[in-house]
C-alpha cells in the first residue's frame, strides 16, 4: 500500500517565520526517536533577504534527552550530506533535506548563518517514519 500519512510522524523543531537577523546559530528542538527507526529533517528557506548569506547545517546526535553528551553526525550516519542540506540567499521558497540512519536516540539541527544582517526566514520539521506502532496519529500529538 502507498500509505506515507499512517507511517510518519511530523514534529516541528524550527517554528516557520524563525528569522535570524545576523550570524547567530538556529538551534533546533531535540527530536526523540523513541517508537520510530528513522527521521528525516526538512529545512525551509522563506525569504532570504542578504544577497551575501550562506547557512550551513550540522546535525548532533546522542543518547541524553538534554544532548548534554551531543556529538556531530559521522558522515557514515546520514543519509545525504550537511552540505547538500546547507543553502544561499538565492534559495528563497527552498527545501532542504538531511536523514539520520544512526542507533541514538536524540537528534538536532543547528543551521548557521553566515554574512547575513538580514531577516532570513526559516523553519524546520523532523519526519519520524518507521513506527513501531501504525497507524500514527492524525493529527500528530
Amino acid at each position: 500500500m502507498r500509505d506515507l500519512l499512517n507511517n510518519i510522524h511530523p514534529v516541528t523543531v524550527i517554528p516557520p517565520g524563525t528569522a535570524p537577523t545576523d550570524n547567530t546559530p538556529v538551534v533546533s528542538a531535540i527530536v526523540d526517536r523513541l517508537g520510530f527507526g528513522s527521521v528525516t529533517f526538512v529545512i525551509l528557506a522563506g525569504a532570504l533577504a542578504d544577497a551575501d548569506a550562506t547557512f550551513t547545517v550540522r546535525m548532533d546526535h546522542g543518547d541524553a534527552a538534554d544532548l548534554s553528551d551531543a556529538e556531530a553526525v559521522p558522515d557514515a550516519l546520514l543519509v545525504g550530506t550537511e552540505a547538500l542540506a546547507g543553502f544561499t540567499h538565492a534559495d528563497d521558497g527552498k527545501a532542504r533535506k538531511l536523514g539520520y540512519v544512526g542507533g541514538k536516540r536524540y537528534q538536532r539541527l543547528t543551521v548557521t548563518p553566515a554574512g547575513n544582517a538580514s531577516a532570513a526566514n526559516l523553519g524546520a520539521v523532523a519526519i519520524l517514519g518507521h513506527p513501531v506502532n501504525a497507524p500514527t496519529a492524525n493529527p500528530p500529538a
